[in-house]
């Protein structure tokens, strides 16, 4: 079920988004650079809003509700574990062997003064 509503998310966001980049925007006539039209209002005539508005609503809603059931069912699959609950199990301690070449070899220092340390 959860493959099935995260395909189902894909196309809606799909469709969204090709919804979206499809509409006119509704400043995008020319006459209402220039005063004709209903201008006046800041975003136009408000008028039933045809096929395309209609839809982008509600694929909108659909992909918002889509979203918090997705978000639900994820949360409920993620288990949380503790790294304290298993301490027995785990080593006490680590013994570390030091390695004869670990060890830096200090080079002889140069007599010259003009040579900086």
């Amino acid at each position: 079920m959860y493959e099935i509503l995260l395909v189902i998310y894909l196309i809606v966001a799909i469709a969204l988004v090709g919804f979206v980049l499809i509409q006119q925007g509704k400043g995008a006539d020319m006459g209402s650079s220039f005063g004709a039209g209903a201008s006046a209002t800041v975003f136009g005539s408000s008028g039933a809003g045809n096929f395309m508005t209609k839809t982008t609503t509600v694929l909108a809603t659909i992909f918002f509700v889509l979203s918090i059931v997705l978000g639900n069912l994820t949360a409920g699959q993620i288990k949380k574990t503790d790294e304290w609950e298993n301490l027995e199990s785990a080593p006490a301690a680590q013994t570390v062997t030091e390695d004869v070449s670990d060890v830096p070899v200090e080079e002889p220092k140069s007599t010259n003064p003009d040579v900086p340390n």
